[in-house]
């Protein structure tokens, strides 16, 4: 007890001390404050020196709110390498110099508090005259300078975990603020949420402010996601040049081309320069170079919040000074095969929350996923939903039927199942392909009565009915129906067709592409994982006409991959589910899928086309080039 007094005299000691050199506090905002006094320390940033908030302008709004009398709360949901971490220390320097109060810095572990304390905090200090007069060094004796506690005139500057409860129920705090809020513990000991034990010491200050920040982790399990919607919900936009609207910049309306390339087993990707920009509004492709030049400004989805206090604000690493979009793509494309590498870069760099894909998937949860498309003006059910922009069809072969998908492309790898159906009779029976021929030549509309035609048509030649089918696809060559022939094993998903004989006649060839479908199928059973609209996202219709019942799913949900033993050792393979007899529709989906590989479409090229968007304008400097084909239009010619 008498450490502990002792202990408390010399920190009241400490903030009571006059400070020699003390300056009154001058009206700023946390952004001009930051522009005149604050100093960026060498071992923290690759631009030391005069800090300017012009090199990061996505970070004014935020910092001015904390010197909004109106705001109390600031909600920060950004990626990595976004300066987020700067916009804290900037805060707790302005509290220090102008606006004194007893500030609780809440880290997810008291190890990492104490780790950021010695190479963050410290350096703070000592590159900052005006806090280096204020906060005494910590080599004085009575100073009240420790690792977790700095003190200064009017204050203490505690820094700790959110495991600690002790720090974190004990004294009245004005500020609180929360770094990397969605790593925090569940309980702070046996005290509960650590936030709200924070919360509650700020309860007797009219004046109090919280600053909340994190990178986004898992959505439905992320605390600063429920953060942010209780704020305005602000969205970095640029202007786009060419139809003056404001748009955000995300992962899905980048377009970056990429070659890749195999390295002892190993994918390696390059992306090709420069990097486009998607507009939402105009659909025209916008370089990084030039969009870094526009303006920008944060645009509020709610923005009624801020009469209630909260303003929040979420940012990804496309605005970032210091990364470009082909980096981030680059480690996107790196990151695929690899689900734990591809969570840090949705989390760190698309600052988009992961979905949780190590769930179960099973037919019933399929089949309540399915939606509405929608009936067009005379009430006939719309065959193509909004978002489609492709579609391709696989074909499997029966002794006595055909089976059939007629799938949707989008951007990224969204998916919609469009129709499945079977076409009873003998492959050998030329009526049989006859009616598969009703759907190839079929158009099939959207809801305005605009329409598309299946691009690519790529059916099963295995099994019993090799000749019928090679001699169906060549005959409907110029309907681009291919024979395709699937393998297991670490074999790639496409290779370039090759001609072969029908009937072991060499005058008389069919165009073949031999499949992996071990990487079809392990590609279509991540994609089924994903929750949630958007990239690799499938839809499925709800209805009787668009065949998508109880069987199919239970065909597409048909096989799982195992590790078997084999004569040459224990290999996975796909073996089918007890329970599960028929795998016809996995196969239909991974023969569309491998369609959609085959012609290697670019999705924004095909969206400007369908919705006849205008090319965007050509630079009065640079001579006109002819347009290279898209692989569609070449396959057309062919």
């Amino acid at each position: 007890m008498i450490q502990t007094d002792n202990a408390a005299k010399k920190l009241n000691a400490a903030i009571r001390r006059p400070i020699q050199g003390f300056r009154p506090p001058e009206d700023l905002s946390l952004s001009d404050w930051s522009d005149k006094y604050r100093r960026l320390s060498a071992e923290n940033s690759a631009e030391a020196g005069p800090w300017r908030t012009s090199r990061t302008p996505y970070l004014k709004e935020p910092m001015n709110a904390f010197t909004d009398p109106k705001v109390k709360r600031i909600v920060m949901v950004a990626a990595s390498q976004v300066g987020k971490t700067e916009l804290e220390l900037n805060a707790i320097a302005y509290i220090i110099d102008q606006d004194p109060g007893s500030i609780l810095y809440i880290h997810p572990t008291l190890e990492e508090a104490k780790k950021f304390s010695r190479q963050r905090v410290a350096p703070l200090i000592r590159d900052n005259k005006r806090l280096r007069d204020k906060v005494a060094d910590i080599k004085a004796r009575d100073s009240g300078n420790t690792i977790l506690q700095k003190a200064f005139p009017g204050g203490v500057l505690t820094i700790t975990g959110s495991n600690s409860p002790a720090a974190l129920a004990s004294t009245p705090i004005r500020y609180v603020i929360g770094d990397e809020r969605d790593r925090w513990a569940v309980s702070a000991g046996a005290e509960g949420d650590p936030w709200g034990l924070a919360q509650a010491r700020q309860r007797t200050f009219y004046n109090a402010k919280a600053i909340e920040v994190s990178t986004p982790t898992i959505k439905g399990a992320s605390n600063i996601e429920d953060s942010y919607y209780l704020g305005t919900q602000e969205r970095w936009c640029h202007k786009c040049p060419e139809c003056g609207e404001y748009g955000e910049i995300t992962f899905e309306r980048i377009k970056a081309e990429h070659t890749s390339k195999k390295i002892r087993g190993k994918k390696v990707y390059k992306i090709i320069e420069p990097v486009y920009w998607v507009c939402p509004h105009c659909g025209c492709l916008i370089p990084e170079a030039v969009m870094r030049r526009q303006p920008a400004k944060w645009i509020a989805e709610n923005p009624d919040a801020y009469k209630d206090g909260v303003r929040s604000f979420w940012l990804n690493a496309f605005s970032s000074p210091w990364v470009t979009w082909g980096e981030i793509a680059k480690r996107f494309f790196d990151a695929c095969e690899d689900k734990q590498r591809l969570k840090v870069v949705y989390n760190t760099l698309l600052g988009e929350l992961w979905e949780d894909r190590d769930e179960i998937v099973d037919t019933d949860g399929l089949m309540a996923r399915r939606e509405e498309y929608g009936t067009n003006t005379d009430g006939i059910p719309v065959e193509l939903p909004d978002g489609v922009l492709m579609l391709t069809c696989g074909v499997d072969t029966q002794p006595n039927r055909l089976e059939y998908e007629v799938l949707g492309h989008g951007h990224h790898g969204e998916t919609w199942g469009i129709r499945y159906g079977k076409i009873l009779g003998d492959p050998n029976d030329p009526d049989v392909w006859e009616r598969l021929d009703d759907i190839v030549d079929k158009v099939w509309k959207f809801r305005d009565g605009k329409g598309l035609k299946i691009s690519i048509t790529c059916v099963d030649s295995g099994g019993l009915n090799t000749t019928a089918v090679y001699k169906a696809c060549k005959a409907r060559r110029s309907k681009k129906v291919f024979a395709v022939k699937g393998r297991g094993g670490e074999y790639p998903f496409i290779v370039p067709a090759s001609k072969v004989a029908i009937e072991n006649n060499p005058k008389n060839l069919c165009w073949l592409y031999m499949l992996g479908v071990d990487e079809g199928k392990a590609y279509i059973m991540s994609a089924v994982d994903v929750q949630e609209p958007g990239p690799k996202y499938c839809h499925f219709p709800k209805g009787e006409i668009y065949g998508y019942d109880e069987s199919y799913f239970d065909g597409l949900l048909s096989e799982r991959l195992e590790l078997v033993e084999t004569k040459s050792g224990k290999k996975w393979k796909w073996v089918k589910i007890p329970g599960h007899d028929r795998n016809e529709a996995l196969d239909c989906r991974d023969y569309a899928m491998a369609g959609f590989r085959i012609i290697g479409p670019d999705t924004f090229a095909l969206e400007k086309k369908l919705k006849e968007i205008p090319e965007p304008k050509t630079q009065k400097t640079e001579p006109k080039k002819a347009r290279r084909k898209t692989p569609v239009e070449i396959y057309e010619d062919w």
